[in-house]
C-alpha cells in the first residue's frame, strides 16, 4: 500500500478510535532460588529462546527513596536468576539529563560481570502536548537517552505517545503531530543504533488497532511495540496481544490483565503460547504493582513466568 494512502486511511480511523476518561535493602539469595539461572538453564535449554528480565518498576518506590540502588537491582537478578535488566531513565542518575559516562559504564561492566543483559531501557515522554515548543523538548529527551542507551548497551528505548486530553483538537491532528515526533526518533534512533519501542500505556494509545497504525504507518525496522500485557483494556487483551505481537520488540509482563474493566490474573500458560507461536526471542520483563514486598512479588511473578516458559 502506497505510504502516504496508509497514513491518510490510519488519520481519518484514529477519529473513530476509543479513548477513555483516563533502609539499605540487601538480597541475599533465597535458598529456593540459589543458583536458578543455571539450573533453568540446564534443565530448560534456552526455552525457546526466551530470557527472562526485570524491569526496574517493580522497585519503583525504594529506588525513587534512594534506599535502593540500580546496583543493588543488578545483585537481586544475579541471586534469583533474573536474565535481564530494564532499567528506565529516572532511575539514573541526573534524569532527565544524561547520566556521566563513568556512571553508565559503571553500571555496564558490573551487568557483564553478574551475567547479565540490559534489555532496555526508557523515558517518560509526552508526544500529545499541544504547544510544538513544548513538544520539541519532549523529542530532545528522547534523543539524549538513545545516547545514553547506546553507552549502557539497551538495545531499546522505551517512549510513550502521551496522555494530554487536548479538548478541542481533533484526535487526527494529534495523531498527526505524533507520528511527525516519533518519525524523528525512529531517525535518531537508527543513527546510534537503537530500535525504539512504542509502549501501550492506556494513555492516547489504548487497543491493538491504534498502535499497528502507527507502527505500519512510520514503517520502519527501528520502530516496534514494546507490549504492555496490563495496558490494553478497552477490548479482550489476550486477542489484542495476539493481533499486536507481530510487531512487538520487547515486552511488560503484569500480574494481571483488564477484562471487561475487571482486573484478573494474568494467564501466563495462554500468554506464553501466543508468545511462543509468534515466533518472538528475546527478553520477557516482568514488572510487578500495587501493594506487598516487590522482592516477594516478583519472585512469585518470576516462578509463575519460568513455569509457563518451559
Amino acid at each position: 500500500m502506497d505510504k502516504q494512502l496508509h497514513r491518510r486511511k490510519f488519520l481519518a480511523s484514529a477519529i473513530a478510535l476509543p479513548v477513555l476518561a483516563s533502609a539499605g535493602m540487601a538480597f541475599p539469595a533465597p535458598p529456593v532460588f540459589a543458583n536458578l539461572r543455571s539450573a533453568f538453564a540446564k534443565s530448560h535449554g534456552s526455552a525457546n529462546g526466551l530470557k527472562t528480565s526485570l524491569n526496574a518498576f517493580c522497585f519503583n518506590a525504594p529506588l525513587l527513596a534512594g534506599t535502593m540502588t540500580v546496583s543493588d537491582a543488578l545483585d537481586f537478578c544475579a541471586a534469583t536468576g533474573i536474565e535481564g535488566i530494564d532499567i528506565t531513565g529516572y532511575y539514573l542518575k541526573g534524569y532527565p539529563q544524561a547520566p556521566p559516562d563513568e556512571y553508565l559504564y559503571e553500571i555496564k561492566r558490573k551487568a557483564f560481570g553478574l551475567g547479565i543483559g540490559i534489555s532496555g531501557t526508557g523515558v517518560r515522554n509526552d508526544f500529545t502536548i499541544a504547544d510544538k515548543a513544548k513538544r520539541e523538548g519532549e523529542v530532545a529527551l528522547v534523543k539524549n537517552w538513545i545516547e545514553v542507551a547506546a553507552k549502557l548497551g539497551a538495545p531499546v528505548i522505551r517512549i510513550f505517545a502521551g496522555n494530554q486530553k487536548n479538548e478541542g483538537i481533533p484526535k487526527e491532528q494529534v495523531t498527526e503531530w505524533m507520528l511527525k515526533d516519533i518519525q524523528t526518533c525512529v531517525n535518531y534512533g537508527k543513527q546510534h543504533g537503537i530500535v525504539i519501542g512504542l509502549q501501550n500505556h492506556n494513555d492516547f494509545i489504548q487497543t491493538a488497532e491504534q498502535v499497528i497504525g502507527m507502527i505500519e504507518t512510520i514503517h520502519s525496522e527501528w520502530l516496534g511495540l514494546i507490549l504492555d500485557t496490563g495496558s490494553f483494556r478497552v477490548l479482550d487483551p489476550y486477542e489484542e496481544i495476539t493481533r499486536a505481537v507481530k510487531h512487538t520488540v520487547n515486552w511488560q509482563i503484569k500480574e494481571n490483565v483488564f477484562i471487561n474493566g475487571a482486573e484478573q490474573e494474568t494467564d501466563l500458560d495462554k500468554l506464553l503460547e501466543i508468545i511462543k507461536s509468534s515466533g518472538y526471542k528475546g527478553y520477557i520483563p516482568i514488572e510487578t504493582l500495587g501493594e506487598g514486598d516487590p522482592k516477594t512479588k516478583v519472585i512469585t511473578l518470576l516462578t509463575k513466568l519460568q513455569k509457563a516458559m518451559i
